[in-house]
């Protein structure tokens, strides 16, 4: 059981909750190993764990994450990886388009703060 972390081990290496770690057993995004009440992670289950957290710092949701993890068991690689290339281009364009929002955003309020400005001149 050398390569196996355990349930505060697995916290503890990715910086979760243990809430979020049952969360993502609960809906089927990790599956550990089991013996008793202790849950044991190995490394199909850590390799999963660091995917998730790069979908989701990407800004994928977790449904979304766990279809897609869904299809490397059900179609093997290729499968998943044409998914991804389809997901991230999809995120790609929301990412850009709120980035464009909140330069827009910030030209606003650059303006306001130096017409505000000015006007504190008079």
């Amino acid at each position: 059981m050398s390569d196996l972390l355990g349930f505060k081990e697995m916290c503890a290496r990715f910086e979760v909750t243990p809430r979020t770690l049952r969360y993502y057993e609960y809906i089927e995004l990790l599956s550990p190993q089991k013996e008793g009440r202790a849950r044991f992670y190995g490394p199909r289950e850590v390799a999963r764990m660091k995917l998730i957290l790069r979908g989701r710092r990407f800004g994928f949701g977790l449904e979304e994450i766990r279809q897609w993890l869904l299809l490397y068991d059900q179609k093997g690689t290729r499968e998943q990886y044409q998914a991804w290339v389809v997901m991230a281009d999809r995120q790609l364009q929301a990412l850009e388009a709120q980035m464009a929002e909140v330069a827009r955003t910030i030209a606003d309020l650059r303006l306001l703060r130096d017409e505000t400005a000015a006007s504190l001149q008079d």
